[in-house]
């Protein structure tokens, strides 16, 4: 029996060669892939991070630029906002009427003279109140639309913008002919912007362009149009 395992020896040993010949090639093809496949995902993985970074660079600059216009279009509708209406002939110097309207009543005429005060200080919060109460008392004045017109726009001066372009629209629609009618949808517009509405103000921006194409306000909305692009 010795004899027989001692015999088997050499052909054992011979076998086990044969057999660490034949797995040594085949593991180290694998960790050569597997080296290269950490290498390729390592490649990967810097690549994506690059084009990140990369996204985030334009990403910033594109919001810096948008803050830019908003910040432009804010202080030029704060312009439109504060501007007062031209008196109508013949009237005092001063006045606070809009061109060709005038209240019949001199109790209609001083509680709109009162709200206009306190918009023409700064005191939006009140001048809005006043003003709203001025349009529910007095509906078809021929004020109406000029206190509607300064109520939106003393709430886009407390950054109320969905309120503002609540009542600017509704301003629009009852009185699309009155003066104020296109400055009303520059400051609709710049509140759709405030409230990340891009293509909600370049419509709005259109319509001024389309409806009111001789008004200053339409030379303001062509170009907010183009940095809109």
């Amino acid at each position: 029996m010795r004899d027989n395992v001692l015999s088997l020896r050499p052909l054992i040993v011979a076998t086990g060669l044969v057999l660490a010949a034949l797995t040594a090639p085949a593991h180290a093809f694998s960790d050569d892939e597997a080296r290269k496949a950490i290498l390729d995902l390592r490649q990967q993985v810097q690549q994506q991070n690059e084009q990140s970074q990369r996204a985030k660079l334009q990403l910033a600059d594109q919001i810096q630029a948008l803050q830019q216009e908003v910040a432009q279009l804010r202080d030029q509708l704060e312009l439109v906002s504060r501007q007062q209406p031209s008196a109508k002939p013949g009237a005092a110097a001063g006045g606070s009427n809009p061109p060709g309207a005038s209240a019949g009543d001199p109790q209609e005429q001083a509680a709109y003279d009162g709200a206009m005060d306190l918009f023409r200080k700064g005191q939006y919060k009140d001048a809005a109140e006043s003003l709203a109460a001025f349009t529910a008392l007095y509906p078809n004045s021929q004020l109406a639309p000029s206190a509607q017109f300064y109520q939106g726009s003393s709430r886009y001066a407390l950054k109320d913008f969905k309120g503002t372009i609540e009542q600017l629209n509704g301003m629009v629609q009852k009185s699309p002919d009155n003066a104020r009618a296109p400055d009303a949808l520059l400051i609709i517009a710049g509140s759709q912007i405030e409230l990340n509405n891009r293509a909600g103000a370049k419509a709005t921006l259109q319509r001024i362009v389309r409806d009111y194409p001789t008004t200053p306000a339409a030379s303001t909305a062509k170009s907010r149009l183009q940095l809109l692009q």
